[in-house]
């Protein structure tokens, strides 16, 4: 039996849903959040957004049926992020106080990244309250697939999203590639985990965006010139270095090059790796090929998606790759690597390329027989748009719904 969900906390103790995706540690979580709150608030949810307050603690209404709840912990500024862990328990008692511990205020609460469900698990407890979990990136897969020097996670994360995977009534994964790491490496109970990919707001993402000529001028790219895009957080996991390589090797093979914009700022304690970014297209004579943009506002990106001729996906691993389905929805075949939720959210042969290689000749090789190939570039762009539009945040909330009911309801949870 079920039974009514009327009002749902989604967690995101370490980042503000409202933040710009690309900046500080904000990404595809901080997108799906609005989004999915978005659409359970059209189907009569009451959706709070909690977060860690980075100032004043605050109340803000985005839409009806949707608000953030900015909750202290800690200082009342920005803290890096290494130090979040200490602050769990502190704002764990926000949530608690805000919740009611006599008469709960949510139906369900849904933890957003480990932080955010080592601070809330034991209000849930408490209160009776079924939790979701969604952890958007794991340690463990991380590990597995770092870049060159990159520090592994701690101990204490791992440890903290195996208790969590253990622990939660659900844990919602994004991928099969993530639930693969749940069960294997977090011994998730397997009954407990439910596959639930993220969706694309098709009718921001589309082909049909007439803002081509503003885009090459405020990017200072000539007419009819191919865009290489490549759109994410500024850090070694995403591997920006190989695209600056990849288009260095174009140059080498054809004697000219694309222009690649980057969309992204560093992640807090990345910035050397963007300097390293710009020296290395300097020292491989492409610096006038590459446009470091900043991180995009959802509508500026829409618009760089639709006039890029391919996006590029060089990332390590990726939990599922929204940028990729937001590529394809906007009609842009992708390259991406071969590896973890890529290989879900590129769709081989109809929205795009998977590679298994890193190596920038083999990454010029596959980008320059697309530049290459019009036809099949365009045929690709057509099948993309037609894999995008399977994933929808409609179709992602229907199904989160339809959890939180089931666990809601009778012995649920």
């Amino acid at each position: 039996m079920t039974r009514t969900v009327g009002r749902v906390a989604l967690v995101a103790m370490h980042t503000p849903p409202a933040q710009r995706a690309g900046t500080g540690d904000s990404g595809g979580l901080n997108v799906s959040l609005l989004a999915t709150a978005h659409e359970l608030a059209k189907r009569g949810v009451e959706v709070e957004l909690l977060t860690r307050a980075s100032g004043a603690p605050s109340v803000t209404l985005v839409e009806p049926g949707v608000s953030i709840h900015a909750l202290p912990a800690g200082p009342p500024a920005s803290v890096d992020k290494s130090r979040l862990p200490a602050l769990t328990d502190e704002f764990g008692e926000s949530v608690a106080r805000l919740a009611g511990r006599t008469a709960p205020r949510y139906d369900v609460i849904h933890a957003h990244y480990w932080l955010s469900g080592i601070a809330t698990l034991p209000v849930s407890l408490e209160l009776g309250v079924p939790f979701v979990q969604s952890f958007h990136t794991l340690a463990a897969m991380k590990n597995q697939h770092l870049a060159a020097g990159q520090e592994p996670e701690p101990e204490l994360r791992l440890r903290s999203e195996g208790y969590l995977a253990g622990q939660a009534s659900a844990v919602v994964a994004g991928s099969v590639a993530e639930v693969g790491c749940l069960i294997d490496d977090l011994h998730a109970p397997a009954e407990r985990v439910w596959v639930i990919p993220p969706g694309v707001d098709v009718s921001l993402f589309t082909p049909d965006r007439a803002a081509a000529g503003r885009v090459r001028r405020e990017y200072s790219i000539e007419e009819g010139r191919p865009v290489l895009a490549v759109v994410g957080r500024v850090q070694p996991l995403k591997d920006q270095e190989l695209a600056v390589r990849t288009l260095a090797a174009l140059r080498r093979r054809r004697g000219w090059t694309p222009v690649l914009v980057i969309a992204g700022e560093a992640t807090p304690g990345d910035e050397p790796y963007l300097d390293s970014l710009r020296s290395l297209a300097s020292r491989l004579g492409v610096e006038d090929d590459v446009r470091f943009v900043g991180a995009l506002e959802r509508q500026p990106l829409a618009d760089l998606l639709a006039v890029a001729t391919l996006t590029l996906v060089p990332s390590h691993s990726e939990t599922f790759g929204l940028v990729a389905l937001e590529s394809a929805a906007s009609g842009t075949p992708v390259v991406g690597y071969r590896s973890t939720g890529l290989m879900e959210s590129i769709a081989e042969g109809e929205s795009g390329v998977l590679l298994d290689s890193r190596d920038p000749e083999d990454w010029a090789a596959a980008v320059g027989s697309l530049l290459d190939d019009q036809a099949a570039r365009e045929q690709l762009a057509r099948r993309a748009r037609e894999h995008a539009l399977g994933f929808t945040w409609g179709t992602n909330a229907t199904a989160l719904l339809a959890l939180y009911a089931g666990l809601a309801g009778p012995g649920g949870a």
